[in-house]
């Protein structure tokens, strides 16, 4: 049986639908922001388009990058650095938890209204029944963390300290940026929905290119944005 494309009723080519969605999901612009740069382009879309463009496909391409990155073993089980932040929702505190491997792919992110104990239980058991358990859990110094790990029997891995943790520190600061841009969230369920599929974007285009030479750069950062515009092409 065929599978039906999931552009086969809309009017605009999947090629602008996937630059739409890249635009805004993977820089710190705002959808008035796209609606311009798509102008620019001689592409005449209203900034609720994007909107709804981002609602109906991005989770789709990040559930599609997951699947490829899953299917390639591009996941860790060696060290693992777990760390919340705090977010705004109408203004009310709530939590970001993100799981960050040792090359800084985000391998999950969890919304919670508090930061106790069991919240930390609950994004654990999630990170953990995806991806297995790790050899070494990094966190900071917050209780909550060490009272979970140990509720779960794996209280020998977690290592604490000053500096373990900055690579979980400097995955928050992409997010922070389009935070910003798109002016705050105003429910818990969006906040969930983008930070997902913001980490999935995030870990495709991410090319950590002070690692090599600039020719190799270019062509991992061609083929990373050629595999994009073929996402949920069958």
């Amino acid at each position: 049986m065929t599978k039906l494309s999931p552009f086969k009723y809309f009017k605009t080519s999947p090629e602008i639908i996937r630059l739409a969605v890249m635009l805004y999901v993977r820089f710190p612009l705002s959808l008035r922001n796209v609606e311009d740069l798509l102008h620019e382009r001689g592409i005449e879309v209203s900034h609720e388009t994007v909107r709804f463009w981002w609602h109906r496909f991005g989770p789709m391409f990040a559930s599609e990058i997951k699947k490829r990155r899953i299917e390639g073993m591009r996941t860790s089980h060696w060290q693992w650095h777990l760390d919340e932040v705090f977010v705004k929702i109408n203004g009310e505190r709530h939590y970001l938890w993100r799981a960050v491997d040792h090359e800084g792919e985000v391998l999950e992110s969890f919304v919670t209204k508090t930061r106790d104990k069991k919240a930390a239980l609950r994004f654990l058991k999630k990170a953990i029944r995806k991806h297995g358990l790790p050899e070494v859990i990094v966190t900071d110094r917050l209780r909550s963390n060490g009272a979970a790990l140990r509720d779960i029997v794996a209280a020998d891995r977690q290592e604490t300290g000053r500096w373990l943790n900055n690579r979980a520190e400097n995955s928050h600061l992409p997010f922070r940026r389009r935070e910003r841009a798109m002016l705050r969230f105003r429910r818990m369920r969006t906040l969930q929905k983008f930070a997902a599929v913001h980490a999935s974007v995030s870990n495709h285009f991410n090319q950590e290119g002070h690692l090599y030479s600039r020719a190799n750069f270019k062509l991992n950062r061609a083929a990373a944005l050629a595999e994009w515009r073929l996402l949920c092409s069958t």
